[in-house]
Parts: C-alpha cells; structure tokens; sequence
C-alpha cells in the first residue's frame, strides 16, 4: 500500500513535559522533544507505523531550519519529496502538564513572505509540488491533503490537488475547511471528508438549523461522497451516500491529546483503502487516535 501525504502547512514539534505548569510563573521542564509535524506528517508516521514504508511525505520547508526538520524526519524514517522556501519552518510548542494531565499548544506564526525574490521563489516551489504529486499519482493508492493553507499559495491549490487525484482515479481524502473546501467542492467532489464538528458547521453553514446527524447524512447523500466527523470524546459520526454510521471513541489515560485527529485519519484511510469498508476504517481510525494519545510524541502507535 501506498498513500501520498501532502502537507503544505509543515511544522517542526517541540513537545515539553513538565510536572506542572503555571502561568505567569516561571516553569522548568523534565525534558523535550522535536517531531517533524504537520497534519499530514503525523498521518505519515502513523501510516508508516501500520505498515513500513506505506506513507510518502510531500511538503515545503523553511531554508533556514531545514536540517531540524529532515533530521528529524530521517529518524522516524519518513519519505521526504520537499521543496525549499525563503524563510523557517514554523515551529508549534505542546506544552505537557503531567499533574494535571493537560495539552496546552502554542502555534508560533511565520512572518508572510511578501518580496519580489521571495514570492518567486514559491510560485517556483508550487510548480514543484504539483510535479512532485503528478509523478507520485501513478504509484499511489491514495492521496491525503490535511491541514490549513498558508496564504503564500495559489488559493485554488487545494481544488487542483484534488481534481488531479480524481483525474487519476485516485482516493482523495480532504481534511481542510472554509474557502478551500468550497472551491474543491466547486471543482470536484473529495472520496472522503474528515472534519470536526465545529469545523463542518463553518464549512456548510447552509446545514445549521438541522441535528449533527441529520446534516452530515444530507450532506454526504447531495454531494455522493462519504463524510467522516469527529466530536473530541464523544463516538464519531459518519454517512455514506446518505447511510449513516455512529462509532465510539476509546476512553484512555492520555499523555498527549496531538495529533489525534492526524493519527485517526491515517488508521482510517489505511483500513478503507485495505478493506473499502466504512465500520472497519471508523474503528482502526479510532484506534489509532487512542493510542496516540497515550503516547508523548505526536502521530505515534507506540512509545
């Protein structure tokens, strides 16, 4: 098996743990850790982790700390087809309170790239990915685009991602939102949609007088596809073409509550590609999200 994990919003993961965090105190860790992370990163480790060797990594990454990320990369064995960009690769801290068993992250925003050279250079970047995921189209089972959009890419990026998959004939499963969203559903229609609750509401507002249920089965019957929502601690629901299914979530003593959602779509899109059946991949997903959770580092099965 093979599934092309496409990342345009890459991140390098500082976890740290401390025994207890207080604010406006000053808090000295028990020790840290560095991940190549990422949406689809964490999914990659995952898949890779079920199955070695069954994930490929696209993304861009920052010049200026690049070695942080492949070094990292390399340790946990992930396949790497990256670009370089002006600039870093930003950085997310996880913030680990063991007393209080919390996850607290703090997203650590880039500047926008902006100059002439700069701006260059990505749309250079750009074409590069796109014949990156061309030539991998032909070899994979199944393509993963997860993860926000920085506004340095075209904005109909995603669309054209998707629309190449399906070309292709391709599984495409979308875990994006908001305006991407919109106009990938404009252009193509993704196999598979994995969103959060909170995240379906925004995307579809059109759906918000009607019960969670009931919307996403509508939802998933008009547009033909399967959707897949997840609720934090409570079951996940999906509908496919308009039948819906209801899975529990694994109650756990977690360590670390990242990548979950990262961790749950690489259990899922590994069990449907494998079996093509809805029950089976919403539980190998769940499993997966649980024992990421019981786990310190981000998008792991195991200590």
């Amino acid at each position: 098996m093979k599934i092309l994990c496409i990342c345009l919003s890459s991140t390098l993961q500082r976890t740290i743990s401390f025994k207890e965090l207080n604010l406006t105190q000053v808090n000295r860790s028990e020790h840290y850790r560095l991940d190549a992370s990422g949406k689809a990163v964490n999914s990659a480790r995952v898949l890779n982790q079920l199955e070695k060797g069954a994930a490929t990594v696209v993304c861009p990454l920052g010049e200026n700390n690049l070695k942080a990320f492949t070094d990292a990369a390399e340790r946990d064995e992930l396949e790497l087809c990256y670009v370089t960009i002006p600039g870093n690769t930003r950085e997310c801290w996880t913030l680990l309170d063991r007393n209080a068993g919390t996850t607290t992250e703090l997203v650590v925003g880039e500047p926008l790239l902006e100059g002439e050279k700069d701006l260059k250079a990505v749309s250079s970047a750009e074409i590069k990915i796109l014949k990156f995921i061309n030539d991998a189209l032909p070899q994979v089972d199944a393509v993963l685009l997860a993860g926000s959009r920085p506004k340095i890419w075209s904005d109909d990026l995603y669309a054209t991602i998707c629309g190449m998959t399906r070309d292709a004939g391709k599984l495409f499963l979308a875990d994006y939102i908001g305006e991407d969203m919109k106009k990938t559903l404009a252009a193509s229609i993704p196999d598979i949609i994995k969103i959060n609750e909170e995240e379906f509401r925004a995307t579809f507002p059109e759906m918000d007088g009607q019960p969670l249920q009931q919307a996403i089965t509508e939802k998933s019957r008009a547009l033909n596809n399967i959707i897949v929502v997840t609720r934090g601690c409570d079951s996940t629901y999906a509908a496919a073409r308009g039948q819906f299914s209801e899975c529990p979530t694994e109650k756990v003593a977690a360590l670390n509550t990242t990548a979950c959602g990262d961790s749950f779509n690489a259990g899922f899109i590994y069990e449907y590609v494998r079996t093509a059946d809805l029950s089976a991949a919403l539980q190998k997903g769940t499993w997966c999200a649980a024992r990421n959770a019981e786990n310190e580092a981000p998008g792991t099965l195991h200590p």
